[in-house]
């Protein structure tokens, strides 16, 4: 790195295609500019060189190397969790994670069909058809009407 070249100095349009380049980004024709000006102009070799070495610098020190993450990850996460703080961080559940959904099905269509029975033979249930009954028969003399 040379005392005239700084990142600084250098236009930004420099660095964003150069970026963009070590990314990984650029296809085709960019690709193919942006190496041609490597290979032919001092500034972008300049930039180039500074770029990959301060990537260089900050991989090696901080260690962010990409790793891909475990596939149960979660599971073991939550597991942990779950035994250090003995069941008390996810102690609270709802009555749905405690009870399963057919046990709960069954109990309400059972009480429906209670509630049911019983109203259709209570006396004063309204679920009962009423059968119409035979009017009185008349017990006294019958008046003839014209």
């Amino acid at each position: 790195m040379t005392d005239a070249t700084n990142l600084d100095e250098i236009d930004d349009e420099i660095i964003i295609a150069l970026s963009d380049y070590l990314d990984g980004t650029l296809t085709g024709a960019a690709k193919q500019d942006v190496e041609a000006k490597i290979a032919t102009d001092p500034k972008w070799r300049a930039a180039h060189t500074e770029m990959v070495e301060s990537r260089d610098a900050t991989a090696t020190l901080s260690g962010l190397q990409k790793a891909r993450a475990p596939v149960n990850l979660a599971e073991d996460v939550t597991a942990t969790i779950h035994k250090r703080s003995a069941g008390r961080f996810f102690g609270k559940k709802t009555f749905g994670d405690r009870v399963p959904f057919l046990a709960i099905l069954v109990v309400a269509i059972l009480g429906l069909a209670v509630i049911g029975y019983i109203m259709y033979s209570s006396q004063t249930g309204s679920l009962k058809v009423d059968k119409p009954s035979k009017p009185p028969e008349p017990t006294g003399p019958v008046i003839n009407q014209p």
